[in-house]
This record gives C-alpha cells, sequence and structure tokens, in this order.
C-alpha cells in the first residue's frame, strides 16, 4: 500500500459543478456593514460544505488572485460574502437575494 497522498488533477480541479442559473442583476448597496477585513480574528465557526462548493470557493480564490490581482484567503472572501449578504438584507429585508434562495425549493432545509 502506498503512504503517497492521491492529489486531483488539474481538470478535476477546474470542472464545472451543478447548473448555473442566469445571475441576479447586481444592486448597490447602502448599507455601512463592511466584513471585518484582514485583522486578527477571535472568534470562530464551523462550517460543513460540499467537496463542488470547496472547490467553487478555491476556484473564487485562484480567480481572484489570477484576474483582479487580489491575493487573499478563502476567510476573507467567505466574510465579505457574509457582509454583503447581511448588509442586503437589512437593506431590503423580505425582498434581499438571502431570503429568496433560504425560501427556495428545498426551504432553507
Amino acid at each position: 500500500m502506498s503512504r503517497q497522498a492521491k492529489l486531483p488533477g488539474a481538470a478535476e480541479l477546474f470542472r464545472r459543478t451543478g447548473t448555473f442559473a442566469e445571475p441576479a442583476p447586481v444592486t448597490p448597496l447602502r448599507s455601512k456593514r463592511r466584513s471585518s477585513g484582514r485583522e486578527r480574528h477571535d472568534e470562530k465557526i464551523t462550517v460543513y460544505v460540499s467537496s463542488g462548493e470547496l472547490l467553487d470557493l478555491e476556484t473564487a480564490r485562484l480567480n481572484l488572485r489570477a484576474d483582479h490581482g487580489l491575493a487573499v484567503d478563502r476567510g476573507r472572501i467567505v466574510r465579505e460574502a457574509i457582509a454583503m449578504a447581511l448588509a442586503q438584507l437589512e437593506e431590503y429585508g423580505a425582498d434581499s437575494e438571502l431570503v429568496r434562495r433560504l425560501n427556495g425549493p428545498a426551504g432553507g432545509r
């Protein structure tokens, strides 16, 4: 038995997963909510994601670096996404994308 780890190839890392719907139009937020950005964080949560979601997150991180020159880690991307979702919820309430997605076909389950 080999003790060498099997790593996925590039084709597996950058494959499309799932189906993609037309993205919703981006609505500028007037909220002052921002993520904490790059600083030391004392609080921690654990979030479980599927392998496809983790791959999408890592792909986004690599695209931000390659296409936009932003060297950010996955935690920073997640914190920004949370800040955006909460700001939109604050501003639009029931009409926010977060509420629409949580009320979707799966009902947030």
